[in-house]
């Protein structure tokens, strides 16, 4: 079952700029920041009175989220939802036809992580997060 709203992902070009406005002029405080080498990111998630916000500034102009921030300029990327068991959400979407671009849960800076393919969700890049036990 999906529990919640776990964070919203901005594309940014800079996480340290933004850093700036997120953290310093918003007072979000920083949760955790990492290099997600197989991802092509550098990520920032950010408390949000208990939802949280994701910074995501590509490695490479040539990857997902580095064409995103070229065509766009950045900005609003995903939603993700959190969950107890990714793996189960992922195995429930593709029983209804939904097209997937993670055929399996992967790790991710929010815990083990799956995508839904916007043309399946109205346009949404739509997230599925199940964190890791802390």
């Amino acid at each position: 079952m999906l529990k919640r709203i776990h964070h919203v992902g901005i594309v940014v070009p800079s996480l340290e700029d933004s850093l700036r406005f997120w953290r310093d002029v918003m007072r979000l405080p920083l949760i955790k920041s990492a290099t997600i080498d197989d991802q092509g990111v550098r990520a920032a998630l950010l408390d949000a009175n208990g939802s949280e916000v994701e910074l995501l500034e590509p490695l490479s102009a040539d990857n997902g989220v580095g064409r995103f921030l070229a065509r766009s300029g950045g900005g609003l990327h995903h939603i993700c939802f959190e969950s107890d068991d990714v793996a189960r959400e992922l195995e429930a979407a593709r029983a209804k036809g939904i097209a997937l671009i993670d055929q399996r849960p992967r790790p991710g800076l929010a815990g083990m992580i799956c995508f839904l393919h916007p043309q399946a969700t109205h346009g949404v890049l739509v997230e599925y997060a199940q964190p890791f036990a802390e």
